[in-house]
């Protein structure tokens, strides 16, 4: 590979005789383009047109008997080919993750690489969906083998290294010293990005409410939008992110919420339900509007993305009819990094091998400080109510296993529906400073197998917390913006085309607790959620989804 020789940045970086030499990981190359030849696909200068059949089926039940009727319903969707331009406004900019990120994107654009104990670091992007896995277009004629491309590379979209980074922090530590006091990164790593992380200077002000983050947090909060007046804040943050969209020449801006996890937010009647009574409330500056609630509106008033990459329930009745009116995407909630990830990979496989779980006990502790917010009760209870349900679609499939809750039963308080039969889950969160950003996780799944039997599974899982989120911010914004460039239409009707529904639910892959449209049920299986992605990806080049049948291997 061609070492990547075009990384000047205008300034100096500490000596570093690597410079020059760093060849480009493959995960921070830019992709080859694809091109479809079927009549299911057209190609303009500005957009991809293609054709995609919705094939489904209708199931009756009667008296014990199934009868299923497939059905078909055609769909075009309309790709904007040309990317936009950029930002990503982060909300806790100062923290491990904020910082992590930058430093990544920076490393892999200036090409700095930095020695370890092991030897010799190149920056890349590993950990990313988009960046770092691949997805199959077909075979090679020549050789039967199967192709696999990077999945950024199935449409246009943003390479990372082109992000515009900004946002808002209420520690006003400058960036450079932030990262330094995230303890993440490797010190040859970080005395060289340093220099560019300053440039950027610190984060702006941001608003900050007591109530609802860990008093723990009070000595970080040095810088803020001054007073109380929520309106006002909300008016404040609308004008940051039309400046930053200015200064920068940008088309397009996602807001992210990558700060301390909330409290939750209480539901009220007249307060936060609907649309009309948010806004009001923000003007009254209630008590029950919380700072991601006023980040959210600000991004909805401005059109922009806003994506939640934290536990608590930003987005309250009154968000989600804000975003429709509007049109303006939204997406959440909380980061799904590393035990939630493995959880439902490994509930899948059980419950799908027939085996029933009957419990599931999770432990972790960690020492960023995540984890010291975390360690107050009202914002630990956030977190637990994300983890805690991501085994709920699994279950609900398997009734064979798992007695299903009774016909017309009421909703249990707190919960969308009433639950039928379902494992013993607890969760368990601890901080403990000495380990830093490693986080421990211990899971136990205990199961009932064969003729009465029990089977027991222990799982120990040690990460860097802040690695593996940061990829994933990093994805959910890429996708957030693509998915803005994205438009369908009903092909049965001569219909004009129209922009997907505001929850970006195809962003649940990354994500524990995946907001969808109102009504719908929620995907937790780690499977589907990936090859959802994975489907519409290839719809949008007028390509049918994933093939596992492999039937040219299994006939004469």
């Amino acid at each position: 590979m061609a070492p990547n020789t075009t990384h000047s940045s205008g300034f100096t970086t500490p000596d570093n005789e690597l410079d020059g030499f760093t060849p480009v990981h493959p995960t921070a190359a830019r992709p080859a383009s694809i091109t479809v030849q079927s009549e299911n696909v057209a190609y303009s200068d500005e957009h991809i047109v293609s054709k995609f059949f919705h094939r489904s089926a209708d199931v009756v039940v009667s008296d014990g008997q199934y009868t299923v009727k497939p059905t078909v319903k055609p769909f075009e969707f309309q790709t904007t080919r040309k990317v936009s331009k950029t930002g990503l406004m982060m909300i806790g900019m100062g923290g491990n993750n904020g910082t992590t990120l930058i430093a990544t994107v920076l490393a892999n654009r200036n090409g700095i690489a930095w020695r370890t104990k092991s030897g010799v670091q190149q920056p890349n992007y590993i950990g990313s969906v988009l960046r770092a896995s691949t997805v199959s277009l077909g075979t090679d004629p020549s050789t039967g083998k199967e192709v696999y491309v990077p999945i950024s590379s199935v449409v246009p979209m943003v390479h990372p290294n082109d992000l515009v980074l900004g946002g808002w922090d209420i520690s006003g530590l400058p960036l450079d010293k932030a990262m330094e006091r995230a303890e993440v990164l490797d010190y040859d790593l970080q005395r060289q990005v340093a220099p560019h992380m300053a440039l950027l200077g610190k984060p702006m002000p941001s608003i900050y409410y007591p109530d609802f983050i860990a008093a723990n947090q009070e000595d970080r909060a040095d810088n803020l939008i001054p007073g109380t007046d929520k309106q006002a804040h909300l008016e404040h943050l609308r004008a940051d992110i039309r400046s930053f969209k200015q200064k920068h020449d940008l088309e397009r801006v996602v807001v992210f919420w990558t700060a301390n996890t909330e409290r939750y937010s209480d539901i009220i009647t007249g307060v936060n339900d609907t649309a009309d009574n948010l806004l009001a409330s923000i003007k009254a500056s209630h008590s029950e509007v919380s700072p991601s609630t006023l980040f959210a509106v600000a991004a909805i008033l401005e059109g922009e993305p806003f994506v939640n990459g934290a536990p608590q329930n930003t987005f309250v009745p009154g968000v989600i009819e804000l975003a429709e009116r509007h049109q303006s995407f939204i997406g959440g909630d909380d980061l799904k990094s590393g035990q939630t990830k493995l959880k439902s990979v490994f509930a899948e496989f059980l419950v799908n091998a027939g085996i029933k779980p009957l419990s599931i006990a999770s432990y972790n502790h960690l020492g960023n400080n995540d984890g010291r917010n975390l360690s107050s009760d009202a914002q630990f209870k956030s977190k637990e109510i994300s983890k805690s349900s991501v085994v709920d679609d699994m279950v609900n499939a398997n009734h064979l296993l798992y007695k299903p809750a009774a016909e017309g039963a009421l909703p249990v308080k707190g919960q969308k529906v009433a639950k039928g039969e379902h494992p013993d889950h607890i969760v368990v969160i601890k901080y403990v400073p000495a380990v830093g950003d490693s986080k421990r996780a211990i899971d136990e799944y205990y199961s009932e197998i064969l003729m009465g039997g029990r089977s027991t599974i222990n799982i120990f899982n040690e990460c860097e917390d802040s690695l593996l989120a940061t990829p994933l911010i990093l994805d959910l914004s890429i996708l957030a913006e693509f998915l803005t460039r994205v438009k369908y239409r009903d092909a049965s009707a001569n219909n004009s085309f129209k922009p997907l529904y505001p929850i970006l639910s195809l962003l649940s892959y990354m994500l524990k607790a995946p907001l969808v449209k109102p009504g719908t049920d929620v995907v937790n299986s780690l499977s589907r959620q990936r090859n959802a992605l994975e489907a519409f990806l290839k719809a949008c080049i007028g390509l049918e989804g994933n093939g596992d049948l492999l039937l040219e291997t299994r006939i004469w």
